[in-house]
């Protein structure tokens, strides 16, 4: 008499906080296909050999191969972008600035005047946000100088161009970033 194993039954708590799962052996042949199908595009895939890294975009600059990873191109790549985000951000420190000196007029009628204090309490808020991104960008440049951009201080494994196309400031890897934001979710750091 043969016996079936029935699945073990899920877990949805254990499904979503546990570590992931270190893959199977055979699986990593698999898995870079895809990979190397994303990146297959002719035109993007050489794009970055021809052009500076500052002019690159970041179609060129996910399409590099991953040998490549945060080679001089990528590093000038990102240097650009982050002083790009540096000067918007004290460009509009500098908008803040005028807008509430030009509106320090007294206003008779107490709603209005509310109105003014409330907008620009949340303009202050906002670039309150952007001076701590002010400190992280200056941080990430001093990183580049360094030669530790781009690699999680946590584990040192490489962040992933994705992740610092969408957030240049980024010193944690993506699992890294989970299991500090679990943490925090968990033990109310």
């Amino acid at each position: 008499m043969a016996t079936l194993d029935a699945p073990a039954p899920s877990n949805r708590f254990a499904d979503r906080f546990a570590p992931p799962k270190p893959p199977v052996r055979g699986a990593a042949v698999a898995d870079e296909a895809p990979r190397v199908a994303a990146k297959g595009d002719p035109k993007l895939a050489n794009a970055w050999k021809t052009k500076a890294g500052a002019e690159l975009t970041d179609a060129e600059v996910l399409a590099m191969p991953d040998s490549e990873y945060m080679n001089a191109k990528q590093i000038e790549f990102f240097r650009a972008k982050l002083t790009e985000l540096k000067d918007g951000v004290l460009s509009n420190a500098g908008e803040t600035t005028e807008h509430l000196r030009e509106d320090t007029t007294i206003v008779p009628d107490p709603a209005d005047r509310a109105t003014i204090e409330e907008e620009h309490a949340l303009e202050l808020r906002t670039r309150d946000r952007e001076r701590k991104l002010l400190k992280k960008i200056v941080q990430s440049i001093a990183r580049l100088d360094s030669g530790d951009y781009g690699f999680c201080d946590e584990t040192g494994e490489p962040i992933g161009l994705g992740r610092l196309i969408a957030r240049p400031t980024a010193t944690l890897s993506l699992e890294a970033q989970q299991r500090r934001e679990l943490k925090q979710k968990m033990f109310g750091d």
